[in-house]
């Protein structure tokens, strides 16, 4: 019962961690595109918002990578053959 139980705790995290980076692209797009609107309204000079599209857009990408290649548990194969070493 505990082993169904960890994994419906697994399941909920996994889906939080989901919902929260789909909120965070979100507020990327809606965030960057006010920049570039500024930036337009303000006689489009050097296109400065290229910075914090970039920055912030490196950061969802690593979250993102993370997100969908979650590490894995050692197996008890590993974690044995490791000890024989």
């Amino acid at each position: 019962m505990t082993s169904l139980n960890d994994a419906r705790q697994q399941a909920i995290r996994r889906l939080s961690q989901k919902r929260a980076y789909r909120s965070q692209v979100q507020q990327y797009l809606l965030v960057n595109a006010v920049l570039i609107v500024i930036w337009a309204a303000t006689g489009r000079g050097y296109f400065w918002p290229i910075w914090p599209i970039f920055g912030w857009g490196l950061s969802l990408v690593i979250q993102g990578w993370k997100l969908t290649h979650p590490v894995r548990p050692f197996s008890d194969a590993e974690i044995q053959s490791e000890m024989e070493r």
